[in-house]
């Protein structure tokens, strides 16, 4: 009689501990996936960014766009024919 209580408690403590490793897991597993949901969210604003940041890059660096500053703000004048020099290698 005594021996089947042991056993028997033995068992109910082996189940709660089950039980409560069961709640630790998924609460885990939760914490997780929602910090998975948070990176994933980073990562796509980021994508983003930096789809916007190549756009104004490549506008940024147009051939008419340079050559407009260099006329404007550093007073930069194409040469004439007579001070152009070729150089072949």
């Amino acid at each position: 009689m005594m021996h089947q209580r042991l056993v028997t408690l033995g068992l109910a403590l082996a189940v709660l501990a089950t039980a409560l490793g069961v709640v630790f897991s998924q609460h885990a597993s939760r914490l997780s996936f929602s910090r998975l949901q948070s990176e994933h969210a980073t990562r796509d604003a980021l994508d983003t960014d930096w789809g916007r940041l190549q756009l104004e890059q490549s506008t940024l660096t147009t051939h008419g766009r340079v050559e407009g500053i260099a006329r404007a703000r550093l007073q930069m004048v194409q040469p004439a024919s007579p001070q152009l020099m070729s150089v072949e290698h």
